[in-house]
């Protein structure tokens, strides 16, 4: 993990990379300009000559500059006023060194033939500015219009990386908020099996729980996933559940091929599946079935949980996101289905739906609607963190 300490040094040296970009190729395009102007009215076998003066003059307005940015660096927590103040005093003895520069360069070969002084421009200032003053003074703001767009810029940086991470811290509240309640009913079975000293459904109970809690561990709230690993996931799930109900629960998959590849968010079945289990197969003494089906329409991934118990009625549901004749009250409002909704909330945003409604004659189903996705570029974790 990047401590405060290297962030801080990697954003300076980059800040100090950037100046120099600007800096060379700021005065290299200064140069550059000055020869095409000259190229209209002198004649070309003079025009080495005064590149290099030119090149000359503006390393000395490169040496200045970069002492003038210690000055300002200096001075960068003080009060806007003061800086202003610095600036404007600062620029007039740099303004008179490089005059004297200037006047060195003119004793160079060929260096009286270019006016270094207004570089035979008119003068643009009107006799109010001396010309080197004056590119001080517009260095100087450009150079306090990119420091200032450099920090917003950071700031901004700073701020979506606040933003990731409490989106991560989002997704893997909701999502391990969800294994303590799976863990209290499997924890509850297998005390029963022991009680009861079935010491081999109780055994066999903890190796599949086992083996769940390793996939958990492997695999962050953050994480994406094909359908059909999910499908594998929520069958070892169910294998534990299937040591308490044995024949009592009944599964049943209609998965379309194409959805297999489909990528859903990690432990996404388990909880719609647990709902089922605790609503109709539980309260059941002849049991029931559980349906899975999963299709794919117009690059949209639907996945239904359907089961044949008493319908909505005193079930744990998400009463915000719920059609159907009847609904259930706010205070039967759980853990399970409420997190689902909220992590795909924070996968997916606006573009997923939850719904859960009553079957004909009896049963619930949940229907959960998602992009298809086959693969991303980028992944939740990396895309939040850049």
């Amino acid at each position: 993990m990047r401590t405060p300490a290297v962030t801080a040094n990697r954003m300076t040296l980059s800040r100090n990379k950037q100046f120099w970009i600007f800096q060379f190729a700021g005065w290299s395009a200064w140069v550059l300009l000055l020869i095409i102007r000259d190229l209209t009215f002198v004649p070309a076998d003079y025009m080495m000559q005064r590149s290099v003066i030119f090149i000359a003059d503006a390393a000395v307005g490169i040496t200045l500059t970069t002492l003038l940015r210690y000055l300002y660096r200096a001075v960068w927590e003080k009060p806007m006023t003061a800086r202003i103040v610095v600036v404007l005093i600062a620029c007039l003895p740099a303004a008179l060194i490089w005059e004297y520069f200037k006047e060195i360069i003119s004793l160079l070969p060929d260096g009286d033939s270019v006016d270094l002084t207004d570089y035979g421009w008119v003068d643009m200032f009107a006799g109010v500015l001396p010309f080197a003053y004056a590119l001080l003074l517009l260095w100087s703001g450009l150079y306090f219009f990119i420091k200032y767009y450099q920090l917003f810029q950071e700031e901004k940086e700073k701020s979506l990386r606040s933003e990731a991470l409490a989106h991560q811290a989002q997704l893997r509240m909701l999502r391990y908020q969800l294994n303590p309640h799976f863990l209290f009913n499997t924890l509850n079975a297998i005390s029963t099996l022991v009680l009861d000293k079935a010491t081999g459904p109780a055994n066999e109970m903890l190796t599949k729980l086992g083996k769940f809690l390793r996939y958990t561990l492997d695999h962050s709230p953050l994480d994406l996933v094909t359908l059909a690993h999910e499908l594998q996931t929520c069958r070892l799930y169910l294998d534990i559940e299937k040591v308490r109900f044995e024949e009592r629960l009944r599964l049943e998959l209609d998965i379309d091929p194409q959805a297999e590849d489909a990528l859903v968010p990690s432990m996404l079945l388990q909880p719609l599946v647990e709902n089922s289990i605790k609503y109709a197969i539980s309260r059941s003494e002849a049991g029931g079935y559980i349906r899975i089906a999963a299709r794919v329409e117009n690059q949209r991934l639907t996945i239904e949980v359907v089961d044949d118990g008493p319908g909505l009625t005193g079930r744990e549901t998400d009463v915000e996101n719920r059609t159907g004749p009847e609904t259930a009250s706010a205070e039967n409002s759980g853990v399970g289905l409420t997190n689902t909704r909220n992590r795909l909330q924070e996968f997916y945003g606006e573009r997923h739906t939850v719904e859960i409604s009553n079957m004909q004659p009896s049963g619930c189903r949940v229907m959960v609607i998602i992009p298809y996705e086959r693969e991303r570029a980028i992944s939740i974790k990396n895309h939040h963190s850049r």
